[in-house]
């Protein structure tokens, strides 16, 4: 390997990285809690669809992933 040889840099660092797939993870858990509710039957309504979980916890969640989702990408890589 030659001297003047650099090693490839990415946009981000180490930290950067981990910050996105916990976003992504914390994004992809609030889908998870939105999903079921309904019924098998069509002719029978279910209230289940009008949760807590689903109307409040759930887009809270994902809300708070692209928060971090964000976060990850905005903050400056410290440089070495």
């Amino acid at each position: 390997m030659k001297n003047n040889e650099q090693k490839p840099e990415f946009l981000f660092g180490k930290a950067n990285y981990k910050i996105l797939l916990i976003g992504i993870g914390v994004i992809t858990l609030g889908f998870i809690l939105m999903s079921g509710g309904g019924s098998d039957d069509p002719n029978v309504y279910s209230d289940a669809i009008f949760s807590f979980r689903r109307i409040r916890l759930a887009p809270t969640t994902v809300l708070i992933g692209f928060g971090i989702t964000v976060y990850a990408i905005l903050k400056n890589p410290k440089k070495v």
